[in-house]
């Protein structure tokens, strides 16, 4: 097994716990985050050591589906995909992409 299908595997199991979990939405938030954190942490040493990385798509979509603090925390904490300019603008459109959505789920919702 590669490594994205690694990350893909473990948002599964994300999705899963979260679910079956009282209070589902910000629990996935939150392992979200975490997972996405140690996703960027794993993905600094593969370009350290010039391993098989994860690709840009995979960040961007933990991003967009939640993982966004954690990428941010990462991306500090790690200093990794701070000086890419394209990253960091598609980067940004899935934290906003992924906020407005949430304003509107709280907006709008029952």
């Amino acid at each position: 097994m590669n490594l994205n299908s690694l990350c893909y595997f473990l948002l599964v199991l994300t999705a899963v716990g979260s679910a079956l979990l009282p209070h589902p939405l910000p629990t996935w938030f939150v392992l979200s985050s975490v997972l996405t954190l140690v996703i960027y942490g794993a993905d600094k040493l593969a370009a350290r050591k010039a391993w098989r990385r994860v690709p840009e798509s995979t960040l961007l979509l933990f991003g967009v589906v939640g993982g966004w603090p954690g990428a941010i925390l990462g991306q500090q904490l790690f200093r990794h995909k701070t000086q890419k300019q394209p990253f960091r603008t598609y980067f940004m459109i899935t934290v906003v992409v992924n906020v407005v959505v949430l304003l509107a789920a709280w907006r709008f919702w029952p």
